[in-house]
């Protein structure tokens, strides 16, 4: 073979696919920090091709999110990028100045990040975001810049999009919002799109429906990069998976073969992570994943019916028998009926004008009654009436007819300020701790602020280390700020304060679902165990039905502010009636789809 035939093989084997449009090797991203460079992502190498996704998947601080914004140019101050190589359709990005990176952005790159609330300017209408996406590149005029951008926010399903385009981001639901980011990214159809949790805050339908816009991307050719920490919608859409630990890929191949097949301990531990109806009454993190839960007095979690279960709706509740006394010590004792009921709404039903005067009927004859030590999942669509409806139960909002009792006792008509004292019996989980905390109070004030008053010095300090032991922190993060904790770190002392006044009621609203996996593990096992030992009844507020079929006993379906299915959760969400609760369960990605492996799968390797 002549030496020139050997060139020209060697060089057509180092050659890249020709369907590769970004090849990274051996990427190494730190950041200065005093002392030296503190090492975030570390050898990390992959390819994107046109018409594929691949899924970077890991917990929080594995590296994944540093990672994709090292790709626009937008790793942070003080980074530090290494590479044998990081090629952008043949143009090194390792020599891009901030120029180049501006022009990539939105033009050969979209990037949709995961809080639209703050990607968003909030004193902008969404649609003038997606112009701006538009005029940035120089891409038509005025006239059909606006055009452009109203049919980009009907494509990624927003409804009514002409009227949606005037509004400013606080005026939209949480799902508008992302689906509006995402619009502005998709705006001139970039030949890569890098998603970071683009469906964290998305209930189960409009997440199908923004899977589908990503399925049919792939399908006009944009290479799709995925972030996710939802291993369902990651085998929904990804057709690789790159798994990242410690700013790693410690795992990398066909999402088939990884997510079906998982070689690594840590994908293992991941994937055993994911609640569902086969994790009910089974620990999902730790060492002793996969066993039992321990609880107390021969109860069993999800073993008590906690609401007062009706067939269709509009037939009446099953009547409870008399309730039995509490057990003395004060543990939660076996027995659906052995269960007082410690909140009750009836026929609740509230209205709100917008400012056009036009009247929107966000709850209409929602019913439900909550016992001592269980849990009712309340789930539906962005805009259903959960969450009015649970700050009518909460006496937050006064509802315009119906009733709420505490123990029996109603509290619909009490003034504001006896009200006030009932609200130290309930706790309040929100979805983003962070932002529920004052920044300027360390945990230590945090918590010292939640306990009820009067409690002498010494006693105040003690129930500080009680909570914190409840939630399995060490008393070092006592002087620690929010800001210095991580997502998980903040949950579960948002969980120990709503626990400080030792409440009868918990909401959690979409508490869980911000997190990444094996975080949300923790806390629902944590979940579980506070009920049992301590308890309080869970209102539990979520798009997650996984989560719900893991935890809830019950569950009621809301549907534009009404109720439209309710039951037991796992004869509700594995044999739903009503066809909206078919929707929804049709419409939850499942590990079990993930794509089989293509006849020529890229290779991610470790």
């Amino acid at each position: 073979m002549s030496a020139v035939t050997e060139s020209t093989q060697a060089a057509a084997a180092a050659a890249p696919p020709a369907d590769e449009l970004l090849s990274v090797e051996r990427l190494n991203v730190g950041f200065r920090r005093r002392g030296g460079i503190n090492p975030v992502v570390r050898d990390v190498s992959f390819s994107l091709r046109r018409g594929r996704c691949l899924a970077l998947v890991g917990e929080s601080g594995s590296g994944k999110s540093v990672t994709a914004r090292t790709l626009v140019g937008l790793a942070g101050e003080g980074a530090v990028i290494e590479a044998e190589r990081l090629e952008l359709e043949g143009s090194d990005l390792l020599a891009a100045g901030e120029a180049q990176f501006r022009s990539l952005r939105g033009s050969t790159i979209g990037f949709v990040l995961q809080d639209a609330l703050v990607s968003l300017d909030p004193l902008r209408p969404v649609g003038a975001e997606v112009r701006e996406s538009l005029s940035a590149h120089g891409w038509g005029t005025r006239a059909t810049r606006r055009e452009k951008a109203v049919s980009l926010l009907e494509s990624v399903g927003i409804p009514l999009p002409q009227e949606r385009a005037k509004q400013r981001p606080g005026e939209l639901s949480g799902g508008l919002r992302q689906r509006a980011l995402i619009a502005s990214a998709v705006a001139l159809a970039p030949d890569i799109l890098i998603a970071d949790e683009p469906t964290t805050a998305l209930d189960v339908s409009v997440q199908a429906q923004i899977l589908r816009l990503f399925g049919e991307l792939k399908e006009q050719g944009t290479a799709v990069l995925l972030i996710s920490h939802d291993l369902a919608v990651v085998s929904e859409l990804a057709d690789d998976v790159a798994v990242m630990q410690g700013g790693r890929i410690v795992e990398s191949g066909p999402a088939a073969d990884v997510l079906g097949a998982p070689r690594h301990p840590y994908t293992k531990a991941l994937l055993a992570a994911v609640p569902g109806v086969d994790t009910r009454g089974r620990r999902l993190s730790g060492r002793d994943a996969g066993e039992p839960l321990a609880v107390h007095d021969g109860a069993v979690p999800g073993s008590a019916p906690g609401v007062a279960t009706r067939g269709a709706e509009g037939e009446d509740p099953v009547p409870g028998a008399p309730e039995a006394p509490q057990a003395s010590s004060g543990t939660v004792t076996d027995g659906p009926q052995a269960r007082p009921v410690v909140l009750e709404a009836s026929g609740l039903r509230k209205v709100f004008a917008s400012p056009s005067g036009a009247k929107h009927v966000a709850v209409n004859d929602v019913s439900f009654a909550l016992r001592r030590g269980s849990t009712l999942g309340i789930v539906g669509e962005s805009g259903s009436g959960k969450s009015t409806t649970a700050r009518l139960g909460l006496a937050l909002e006064a509802p315009d007819a119906g009733d709420v009792s505490w123990h029996g006792t109603p509290i619909t008509g009490l003034p504001e300020r006896k009200r006030r004292g009932l609200r130290a019996r309930l706790g309040v989980v929100p979805q983003d701790p962070l932002s529920s905390f004052d920044p300027r109070w360390n945990t230590r004030r945090i918590l010292l602020d939640a306990l009820p008053a009067g409690l002498p010095a010494a006693r105040r300090e003690a129930r500080l280390l009680e909570l914190l032991d409840d939630v399995g922190l060490d008393r070092l993060v006592l002087d620690r700020f929010p800001l210095t904790l991580s997502g998980g770190q903040r949950q579960r002392i948002s969980i120990a304060r709503a626990l400080a006044g030792e409440p009868d009621v918990v909401v959690l609203d979409e508490a869980v679902s911000a997190l990444d996996v094996s975080v949300q593990a923790q806390i629902l096992d944590l979940l579980v165990r506070l009920r049992e030992e301590h308890g309080p009844a869970y209102l539990f507020i979520t798009h997650d039905l996984g989560v719900v079929a893991h935890l809830a006993d019950d569950v009621l379906v809301m549907k534009d502010g009404a109720v439209v299915e309710r039951g037991a959760a796992v004869e509700v969400l594995t044999r739903p009636r009503h066809p909206y609760t078919q929707r929804l369960v049709a419409a939850v990605p499942s590990l079990a789809a993930a794509p089989a492996p293509s006849p020529n799968p890229s290779q991610n390797g470790a």
